[in-house]
């Protein structure tokens, strides 16, 4: 079947290369794109935060901006979590929402705008490698080692939005999340540089470790925080993995907690799948939040350094 469908993922790559010819909005303070090649969960979101938190270090105001899949609205609009839901913005929108302020815009360079009028010192994109209407100081092509790039065929081929190497050749650096697990690493163009990380639990974890837990989610790689869950200590009783960004209803809520109770397990989801459950049932799951362990993390530093200091401007 890839086979087959290569003239359309053809067709589709070259739409892609000609849409990235057009030129972009040079914002006037920097822009950080956490990008990747493939559709889907690529760890993107948990970089972007990463990269968000490290800038509130320094004391940098950086503004989130994403195109809120899931959600109903193209703004460019605000993220008000207290006001709007997963179905407005969408459920990344919301994680974001909780560290700094959020836009969610279907047109990139206006989106920006609107963070540049209200205050942004610096912009970190959670997706975006592929939308041209705005420039990047830097991008970060993020690669989920336990997937890889599939195949290695666009889409519908396969699960890549354009080819490897023309994506890693808008990236700085590419950030390995796991280990590489089905040779990634060895299409991405010699030189570039390779950031290492590790997905990790949050600290909820330590009120699981030993406990049976029913785990379910429904976002790009089920089985990556499953397995979380293992290494933290968390038996793994049951799961129940469901599609990316799927809307959990009172319906579904009612079988999962059943199916829980039956296993005599404790439910648990992600952050990013719990602001998409029914209000009424939230409080009856736990969440654990996922972030990443650096190899070096100066590697990554450096980087924000050279990005903030607007070094490496139009790479």
């Amino acid at each position: 079947m890839p086979l087959l469908l290569s003239p359309v993922a053809a067709i589709y790559a070259g739409a892609t290369a000609r849409r990235m010819a057009r030129p972009g909005w040079h914002a006037p303070i920097p822009v950080i794109c956490c990008g990747a090649v493939t559709a889907g969960g690529a760890g993107k979101t948990t970089l972007a935060i990463d990269i968000g938190r490290r800038l509130a270090a320094r004391g940098v105001n950086s503004h989130f901006l994403l195109r809120g899949y899931g959600g109903s609205v193209k703004g460019p609009i605000r993220v008000e979590p207290a006001k709007q839901g997963s179905e407005v913005v969408g459920d990344e929108a919301l994680l974001l929402a909780a560290l700094a302020p959020t836009w969610v815009s279907a047109d990139r360079a206006e989106g920006a705008r609107r963070a540049v009028e209200a205050g942004a010192a610096a912009i970190v994109m959670d997706d975006g490698l592929q939308n041209p209407t705005l420039d990047k100081t830097i991008s970060l092509l993020t690669i989920d080692g336990s997937f890889g790039f599939g195949n290695g065929r666009v889409i519908p081929a396969g699960p890549l939005r354009e080819k490897v190497a023309e994506a890693a050749s808008r990236c700085v650096a590419a950030v390995l999340i796991g280990q590489d697990e089905h040779g990634a690493l060895a299409m991405l163009p010699p030189g570039l540089p390779v950031l290492r990380a590790v997905s990790i639990s949050g600290p909820e974890m330590a009120e699981l470790a030993g406990k049976n837990v029913f785990a379910f989610c429904g976002i790009g790689n089920p089985r990556k925080f499953f397995a979380t869950l293992r290494l933290g200590g968390a038996v793994v009783a049951g799961s129940e993995a469901f599609a990316d960004h799927y809307p959990f209803d009172a319906g579904d809520m009612r079988t999962l907690l059943a199916q829980a109770e039956s296993l005599g397990a404790i439910p648990v989801t992600t952050r990013k799948d719990w602001v998409r459950i029914p209000a009424e049932f939230q409080n009856q799951v736990r969440v654990v939040s996922v972030t990443l362990q650096w190899e070096d993390p100066a590697q990554l530093e450096a980087l924000l350094d050279r990005a903030m200091t607007g070094e490496m401007a139009g790479a």
